[in-house]
């Protein structure tokens, strides 16, 4: 499936690598990655990620039991999310007030962030590959990283209310979609214990339940993105239902899109469950819209301390074109 957005991506990272750009820090591309060697994969996975936060990144995910995308190890994959949300995010989580600004730039109503003490290893103010402590979406025990409902990133905020909320994060790069319909997948070849009715017995009691999805109809719950995105908004609802079972005890939540603006691949597709493009879609689908925020990359990290972040700023605006 084509996307003229990730096309342009992989070709102008791939002559970052080539012209050895100092953002890939001398690695060279040509990984095996899916059948053949691949100009948009690093040999060196380690020089996907910022250098300076490399070493802590590889102890907070061994530490705190946290999968890699693909793997045991980050990715080479130079259009990774995951890399993408942890190059952009990782260095300014131990700043309060970094991550605060960062928080304004979505919504003024907060004023205050905690650090996040799940995290057994280096807590700090945004937790990566977030997950409840229970489960409440019948995916079984969470695990971090893989074959559960999580987020990208956290943060765990005071509103100017009191109150205290979740801000789950959902870190898009070049990802696009098609038009498969989870909710029948493999149903042709075994009717009854196929993937998709799988799916439907965990989710539709959730939803049909749920104080913020509108579920006259549930079709467009499993079409990507939104399949995503109901999932998460589901966790969020019952990590704040089940406070009292949380470590984690929020009051309410806001759950935050981070998309490029050019991706208009994922953001402008018109799309075969509504016929409308994906904003326009998922606030349909929502009682409460504004718990529900896009913003570009760029734009969260407006106002950050240009001095102290100097080189990351100018790392990601090489890196990312932003």
């Amino acid at each position: 499936m084509a996307s003229r957005y990730q096309d342009a991506e992989r070709a102008r990272v791939e002559h970052l690598i080539k012209s050895e750009n100092p953002v890939f820090y001398g690695g060279k591309a040509g990984k095996y990655f899916m059948t053949k060697n691949r100009d948009f994969v690093l040999h060196e996975n380690l020089k996907n990620l910022y250098a300076p936060i490399c070493n802590d990144a590889l102890e907070y995910f061994k530490f705190n039991s946290i999968s890699w995308w693909g793997g045991s190890r980050p990715t080479g994959h130079i259009l990774s999310s995951q890399i993408a949300c942890l190059n952009h995010l990782f260095q300014i989580r131990l700043d309060k007030s970094a991550v605060l600004t960062i928080l304004k730039n979505v919504s003024n109503d907060f004023v205050d962030v905690f650090e996040i003490n799940t995290d057994k290893y280096l807590p700090a103010y945004i937790q990566f590959e977030a997950v409840s402590d229970k489960d409440y979406l019948n995916e079984g025990q969470p695990t971090r990283g893989n074959n559960c409902t999580s987020v990208d990133a956290l943060i765990y905020a005071k509103h100017k209310d009191g109150s205290r909320w979740i801000i789950p994060i959902e870190w898009k790069y070049t990802e696009h979609y098609n038009n498969q319909n989870k909710a029948t997948e493999g149903f042709k070849k075994d009717p009854l214990n196929c993937k998709g009715e799988k799916r439907k017995n965990r989710y539709t009691d959730l939803i049909n339940n749920s104080k913020q999805l509108i579920s006259a109809d549930h079709s467009c719950f499993y079409f990507e993105p939104f399949y995503q995105l109901m999932r998460q908004t589901l966790w969020a609802e019952l990590m704040i239902k089940n406070k009292d079972l949380e470590i984690i005890k929020a009051d309410n939540y806001l759950h935050v899109h981070v998309i490029p603006s050019e991706n208009e691949d994922l953001l402008n597709k018109q799309y075969k469950c509504s016929g409308l493009e994906m904003e326009t879609t998922w606030r349909k689908l929502l009682k409460d819209q504004t718990k529900y925020q896009i913003i570009t990359p760029s734009k969260l990290l407006n106002g950050i301390d240009s001095l102290k972040y100097k080189d990351l700023l100018h790392y990601l605006k090489v890196r990312y074109l932003w």
